[in-house]
């Protein structure tokens, strides 16, 4: 089995519920208050740690509680975190959610996602071989991810982008990509299919939420139904699947038999409430029967 390079955000998500949104000067009361490891890059590093995989993440957190707890956390599920640095003086990046009646206000602070660097990267990627798989996502300097796609495909490893949030910036990067694994929203921002396979993407596997997802390349072009579940959160599910799906490649499954994996696990992760705590284990993928 191959290893799993993952660079990417580890954030603490602070959600909050709320009857509606205050205005200006305004206090309310709310519900139900949630402290939850977020950032996609962490997500997805624990995603493929507990779908089976072989994993080790690059990324930065403050010298604070909250990074030491995101530490904690992946290292429990069994993400190397040795080149996870820890930054003096600065915060571990935060998201902050008020949810209300279906809708949702999101705050970001970046905090210490927002300096990882080149050489980060290079000591990052110094151990890795050949034929390895390299995963990662845009919450992190677009300058930075696009280095470590195009050091990752020099060393021979495959590369696979989850261009989320989407950021036109990749763009020039995308020629060091083997597979790109978009929504519905971020193929539209980058310009749809046409535009990714001029760039050089060769293979797309474009997430359709509850009508599955689509594997395409040049000539051809099929979408692929996922489990039915009883939804309860969807936050991890797209993380989820990128998790499983670099899993499958990582034990030179084909692409359509790492999808397949990889959507059954994020409709499980559907099933619970939160990000990296919904997201199932190899063991329970392999025994679910909805």
């Amino acid at each position: 089995m191959k290893d799993i390079y993952v660079l990417g955000s580890l954030n603490m998500d602070l959600c909050i519920e709320s009857p509606y949104i205050p205005t200006k000067g305004e206090t309310i009361v709310g519900s139900n208050f949630l402290t939850n490891g977020g950032g996609k890059g962490a997500n997805q590093a624990t995603a493929a740690s507990k779908l089976g995989g072989n994993v080790f993440m690059c990324g930065a957190v403050g010298n604070d509680s909250f990074g030491k707890t995101l530490l904690k956390d992946l290292e429990t599920a069994g993400v190397n975190v040795n080149q996870v640095k820890t930054i003096n003086g600065v915060s571990t990046g935060i998201a902050v959610i008020l949810l209300s009646q279906g809708d949702n206000r999101i705050i970001l602070d970046k905090g210490a996602n927002a300096l990882v660097t080149k050489a980060d990267v290079d000591n990052f990627l110094s151990s890795s071989k050949t034929g390895d798989i390299f995963l990662t996502q845009l919450e992190n300097p677009i300058e930075i991810v696009g280095y470590a796609l195009k050091t990752a495909k020099e060393k021979g490893l495959f590369t696979i982008l989850n261009p989320a949030p989407a950021n036109k910036e990749i763009i020039p990067f995308l020629k060091w990509v083997d597979l790109i694994v978009p929504n519905e929203t971020e193929m539209e921002l980058l310009g749809g299919k046409d535009s990714l396979f001029a760039n050089g993407i060769s293979r797309i596997v474009t997430t359709l939420g509850e009508k599955g997802y689509e594997i395409s390349d040049k000539t051809s072009a099929m979408i692929y139904p996922c489990i039915k579940v009883k939804v309860v959160d969807t936050t991890a599910a797209g993380d989820t699947l990128c998790g499983g799906l670099a899993v499958g490649l990582s034990r030179d499954k084909s692409l359509e038999k790492s999808c397949e994996y990889g959507s059954k696990a994020a409709s499980i992760a559907c099933t619970l409430k939160g990000a990296q705590r919904s997201i199932p284990t190899e063991k329970e993928v392999n025994e679910y029967n909805n």
